[in-house]
C-alpha cells in the first residue's frame, strides 16, 4: 500500500483519532473497570505515541522498542488520568509516555549508572517538576536539595549521571556540504595524531641516544641545570658538555 509504514505491525497511516467527547466518555468508562473502552482508548491514542517518538530519533534506537515503551507510558496515564481534573488527556499523557521513554533509554544505556543514583535522580526530576509547577519557573539546584533534603553535591552527581550521552559524530550542523559534528566543536588541539606520532618518534630518537648523552639531556632541559653545573656533577668539562649536548640534539633532529 502506498505510504504505508509499520511500527511494531500496526499500519501508522490509518491509526483511529478519537474526538474529545468521546475520549471523555471512554475514559470513565476505563475508569469503572471497562476493558474494551480501555482498548479503544489505546488504539485511538496511538498517534499520541507516534509523535513522541519523533523526538527520540537520531539516537541508534529501535522504532519499534520506542513504540513499545511509549504505548506502556500511554497505559499508565490511561490507568491513572482522571477526568474531574478538567485537563485534556494529551496534557497529562504526554510527560507520561516521554518518562517511560526516558527511563528506559536511561535503563538500558551504556553507560551503567547504579540503581541508588538512579533512584536519586528520580526524586530530583520529580522534586523538579513539583518546583516547577509551584513557582512557574525552573528551580535552582540548591531548591531542589532543599526540597528532597539532600546535599547540593547529590543533586548535581544525579542530573548528571541520567544525561544521556551524545555520540563524538552527532552533527550539529550543516550548509549544503560536510557536516560539522560535536567532536569539530570539542576536539583537542594537543592530544592530536599527529602530537602522537611526534611523540613516538621523539621516544625513538632518544633511545639511540648513549646514556651520557640522555643525562647531560635531563640535567639541561629538565632540571634546568647550567652546563658549568652540569660538568661538575658529571666531572668532564664544560666544552665536553657542550659538544656532547649539541651533538645529542643533532642526533634527535635527525631522528625526526
Amino acid at each position: 500500500m502506498h505510504g504505508k509504514v509499520e511500527i511494531s505491525g500496526i499500519n501508522t497511516a490509518h491509526l483511529q483519532v478519537l474526538k474529545n467527547d468521546e475520549m471523555t466518555r471512554l475514559l470513565r468508562l476505563a475508569a469503572q473497570g471497562d476493558t474494551l473502552a480501555r482498548e479503544t482508548l489505546i488504539c485511538g491514542n496511538l498517534r499520541l505515541v507516534l509523535s513522541v517518538i519523533q523526538k527520540f530519533l537520531g539516537r541508534g534506537e529501535n522504532m519499534d522498542d520506542l513504540f513499545q515503551v511509549g504505548c506502556i507510558g500511554l497505559m499508565k496515564a490511561i490507568d491513572n488520568f482522571d477526568v474531574e481534573q478538567g485537563v485534556r488527556f494529551s496534557t497529562y499523557g504526554v510527560p507520561m509516555i516521554v518518562g517511560e521513554i526516558r527511563r528506559y533509554l536511561r535503563d538500558n544505556s551504556a553507560l551503567r549508572v547504579s540503581r541508588s543514583m538512579r533512584d536519586t535522580a528520580y526524586r530530583v526530576l520529580q522534586a523538579r517538576e513539583k518546583l516547577m509547577r509551584q513557582n512557574q519557573r525552573e528551580p535552582t539546584v540548591e531548591q531542589i536539595a532543599k526540597e528532597l533534603d539532600i546535599p547540593r553535591e547529590e543533586v548535581v552527581f544525579a542530573m548528571d549521571a541520567v544525561v544521556d550521552p551524545v555520540s563524538l559524530y552527532e552533527p550539529v550542523y550543516s550548509d549544503n556540504g560536510d557536516a560539522l559534528c560535536v567532536m569539530d566543536q570539542v576536539g583537542d588541539r594537543f592530544n592530536t595524531d599527529e602530537s602522537w606520532i611526534e611523540q613516538i618518534a621523539l621516544k625513538d630518537a632518544m633511545d639511540r641516544l648513549s646514556q651520557r648523552e640522555k643525562r647531560i639531556l635531563a640535567m639541561r632541559f629538565y632540571q634546568g641545570k647550567t652546563q658549568m653545573e652540569v660538568s661538575q656533577e658529571i666531572g668532564i668539562s664544560q666544552a665536553q658538555v657542550s659538544r656532547l649536548e649539541k651533538s645529542a640534539i643533532n642526533s634527535i633532529k635527525k631522528g625526526l
